[in-house]
């Protein structure tokens, strides 16, 4: 497997399994399984409500903890205490020693207060790196002005339909890895019957999906896929023995409309 290699020197799977929106009942599963496909990055949080779940997986999945990347995000802080506490409640019910990635869930609440606590976390070694999610220019920007460690990933809305070049390039002056959450669009925009997209995944004899994230893949950006059955799993996974020519690129290049399809950040 691919990884990109954080601004720290910590390395971080290309391709990771997402949790969003996964009943805490399967979460347990779904992780095990994920995990017997290939993937070793799961992404999940504290609003997921199966950060105890994702934990369980990893601990009875008979892999070296060292061996698999656990991103988890803040929720719901306001400053510099609470979120000393809150990092403690995902290391306590995740129970697997140490967060490979923490990120500001969202720009709420008094976020450099809340980034400050995530450096102090840092420092001590519970956390192997820290970022943020969902911060576009402004708040990007409004960061930097106090963090003393530069956010090793931006994870944000990123697929065919909103590329986030913008956001790419400026991420790359601050050495930040850019990360996408929602990769397929959930669906969305018609994503499934594009035919842009039809037709390269047909050239290549790939599925649709497999196309729209080998798009992201390419450029090293790493990607979340969620899925709760095995085979889709699979599928997500299976991206690497193909490439998209320059063409190819550029006609999805075409499909951007620089818009989010779910008017959160």
């Amino acid at each position: 497997m691919d990884f990109v290699t954080l601004n720290n020197g910590i390395k971080m799977p290309l391709i990771g399994f997402g949790t969003y929106q996964m009943p805490s009942r399967i979460t347990e599963r779904c992780v095990e399984e994920a995990l017997s496909v290939g993937y070793r990055h799961i992404d999940t949080a504290q609003c997921y409500g199966n950060e105890r779940e994702v934990g369980r997986a990893i601990k009875n999945s008979g892999f070296n903890r060292e061996k698999i990347f656990v991103t988890t995000k803040i929720w719901g802080g306001r400053g510099y205490r609470d979120t000393l506490t809150s990092i403690e409640s995902s290391l306590r019910a995740l129970d697997i020693g140490y967060i490979d990635l923490l990120l500001i869930h969202e720009p709420t609440g008094n976020f450099n207060e809340i980034y400050r606590a995530m450096e102090t976390k840092y420092r001590e070694g519970s956390l192997r790196a820290i970022g943020v999610a969902n911060f576009l220019e402004t708040n990007f920007f409004r960061l930097m002005q106090t963090a003393q460690i530069v956010p090793a990933v931006n994870q944000i809305e990123t697929h065919v339909f909103r590329q986030q070049n913008n956001m790419n390039r400026l991420m790359k002056r601050f050495s930040t890895v850019h990360e996408s959450w929602s990769p397929l669009a959930c669906g969305k925009n018609g994503i499934f019957s594009n035919a842009t997209l039809k037709k390269i995944a047909a050239s290549h004899d790939k599925t649709i999906a497999q196309v729209a994230l080998r798009f992201l893949y390419q450029q090293d950006i790493p990607i979340i896929p969620k899925s709760t059955h095995i085979e889709r799993m699979k599928e997500n996974f299976s991206i690497t023995d193909f490439e998209l020519s320059a063409e190819e690129l550029a006609e999805i290049n075409r499909l951007d409309t620089g818009k989010s399809l779910f008017s959160w950040w």
